[in-house]
């Protein structure tokens, strides 16, 4: 299992609620991808204009289907114009 950490910090001028709303439409396709275990979306406690997303992959092979969806290649977009900076890390579990 791999996941991803995906954070994102909203741009002052984003109505945070407009960014959410497409946020969840990701959140809804892509909890429907085989490969996919866990997608879910998460509120900064100390700074609410932080979003990340937490995921769970099967494998780095359903990973990369997701990055090559039709729906992260027209949601993703319009979530960037909203966010001021982005951070991506993969993590594999240490046992």
């Amino acid at each position: 299992m791999l996941r991803v950490v995906a954070k994102g910090k909203l741009k002052p001028d984003v109505k945070k609620e407009e960014y959410l709303q497409i946020a969840r439409e990701l959140v809804i396709e892509t909890n429907k991808e085989e490969g996919c275990i866990s997608y879910v979306l998460h509120e900064d406690i100390k700074d609410p204009t932080i979003v990340t997303m937490i995921e769970e992959w099967v494998d780095e092979e359903a990973i990369n289907l997701h990055n090559a969806s039709s729906h992260v290649r027209t949601i993703v977009p319009e979530l960037r114009k909203l966010r001021e900076s982005t951070e991506i890390n993969l993590y594999r579990e240490v046992k």
